[in-house]
């Protein structure tokens, strides 16, 4: 396996880009890379090129994440202006606006099956959902606190919330906080399962593997990307060889690698049986704060495409195969 750059796009915002994800191909068009920046644009790219295809404003603080529904037709995102806007992809009509309190939307994902969007509460230690039909809360998972807590941790700050990720059956749910724990759902009892140790620093993005379901992935500021059973609640690997924090994670369709971007300007591809770092690609000369594998499907879509989105303002996108 390995990773060939494609193209890169510098300014491509006009300040930080923090998140990216890709809009899945409809029957009209083929997939698109959205976007987020400090600068409150949304933006949405052509598949290969990077063609910008349009700017959606509505934001009036930085954008942290973004998030496509699996049909392709809706986009989320959320901004520190403490709201999320949820728009169509293709005409960016506003369809919902949900408001959080400040600081309590950081990573906002939808469900497999497009019913649910969870958003990672930030300050307030819990995730809340919302039915896409509605768009009204229908939970709040609050989290809960490792056992044995420090007596000199009075605030709830350490419980801060930056990363959520669905399983691919869409029945479990987990969240990274800024402690280090990772939290797990039983999203249909909306019952707190467990928690995945490990990690002593902020966990700043989760994925579950789409081949093996039970395999959670997470990348943490201790410089570490693990390995879970998520049901069997147990470390089954940990990967090292980023300088720095390790800010955004994502796997392969196939389920065979995985990427990573990191705070010390690098992308990593890693090979997941060997549980190794096969390529280390330096586009970028600040930090990468988002990584993104596209789905595949579409028309005229014959290999895999991996993107990178940084600090500097660019976004890199390389051939996988």
């Amino acid at each position: 396996m390995k990773l060939a750059g494609l193209k890169s796009v510098e300014n491509s915002h006009d300040e930080s880009v923090w998140a990216a994800t890709w809009v899945p191909a409809t029957e009209t068009r083929p997939a698109l890379l959205m976007t987020g920046s400090l600068d409150e644009t949304v933006k949405l790219w052509g598949s290969d090129e990077l063609v910008l295809e349009r700017t959606n404003t509505g934001h009036s603080l930085g954008v942290a994440s973004v998030a496509a529904h699996p049909s392709g037709l809706i986009g989320a995102s959320a901004s520190l202006d403490s709201f999320v806007r949820v728009f169509d992809v293709d005409t960016n009509a506003t369809i919902a606006t949900l408001e959080s309190p400040p600081s309590e939307v950081w990573q906002l994902r939808f469900n497999p099956e497009g019913s649910t969007l969870a958003v990672a509460g930030g300050g307030s230690a819990s995730i809340t959902l919302w039915d896409t039909a509605t768009w009204g809360l229908v939970a709040t998972l609050p989290i809960p606190r490792p056992e044995g807590p420090k007596p000199s941790d009075k605030s709830g700050s350490k419980k801060f919330v930056l990363s959520v990720a669905w399983s691919p059956d869409g029945r479990r749910l987990a969240c990274g906080s800024m402690d280090g724990t990772i939290s797990v759902f039983d999203v249909a009892r909306a019952k707190f399962l467990h928690h995945l140790e490990g990690h002593f620093m902020p966990v700043r993005s989760l994925v579950y593997s789409p081949t093996e379901p039970r395999l959670l992935f997470s990348a943490s500021d201790d410089a570490h990307v693990h390995m879970y059973d998520s049901e069997k609640k147990s470390l089954v690997g940990a990967m090292s060889g980023h300088a720095s924090w390790v800010l955004s994670l994502d796997v392969s369709p196939d389920g065979q690698a995985l990427a990573t971007g990191s705070s010390d300007r690098t992308v990593r591809l890693w090979d997941l049986n060997m549980r190794a770092a096969v390529q280390t690609m330096s586009n970028h000369t600040d930090q990468v704060w988002g990584v993104a594998f596209r789905p595949p499907g579409g028309t005229g879509v014959r290999s895999g495409r991996l993107a990178s989105v940084s600090d500097d303002k660019s976004i890199s996108l390389y051939d996988y195969s």
